[in-house]
């Protein structure tokens, strides 16, 4: 599994606008992922196969990453988060459909618990909410806050229509206070 420095090395490759450590999905206290029924030995080597991973990405080598992710996830093919980096990766080269089907993968296996079923559903949630399923993106971002995510409490409120409705008015009343002699966009 990777640690949550190697999720904040990916965060600030795959969102260069975020604070550096800043994981969306990841918070330090996050239930971890349980490994205790894969072998050891294949464990470690999947770990150290995803700390590869997250320096060829780091590197901008986003093929080797890909690959080591690959590699990973042929070793422990029912562990959930390899198929997260990948998705991670996959997203990078513009492959939306891999990404996605890594994340339903990583989402099934995780039970969409721990640190891996949590990430995955907040990139699930970018995603949906980048091709405009807002109300699927909604229910993912909700579904990753239960499991301690503040960006994804964060995504979820902004995409509740009636916190919407809501900023928009206050936003109207803000505006008419600081600008009372410019009418508003209801008044024209």
């Amino acid at each position: 599994m990777s640690t949550f420095n190697d999720e904040a090395v990916l965060q600030s490759i795959f969102s260069p606008v975020a604070p550096v450590g800043d994981v969306p999905g990841c918070t330090a206290d996050a239930p971890q992922d349980d490994d205790s029924g894969f072998d050891p030995e294949l464990l470690v080597q999947v770990k150290e196969l995803e700390v590869q991973g997250v320096c060829a990405a780091e590197s901008g080598d986003v093929r080797s990453a890909v690959e080591c992710f690959s590699h990973a996830i042929r070793l422990l093919p029912h562990r959930a988060s390899a198929y997260n980096n990948r998705a991670q990766s996959r997203r990078l080269q513009g492959d939306t459909a891999g990404a996605l089907e890594d994340l339903e993968r990583a989402i099934s296996l995780s039970g969409a618990a721990g640190q891996s079923g949590c990430q995955a559903l907040v990139q699930r949630g970018l995603l949906l909410r980048l091709s405009g399923q807002d109300e699927e993106a909604r229910h993912d971002f909700a579904r990753a806050a239960e499991l301690g995510s503040a960006f994804a409490r964060h995504q979820a409120a902004l995409l509740n229509p009636y916190a919407a409705l809501c900023n928009r008015m206050l936003a109207q009343v803000i505006h008419k206070l600081r600008n009372p002699d410019v009418p508003s966009q209801q008044e024209l």
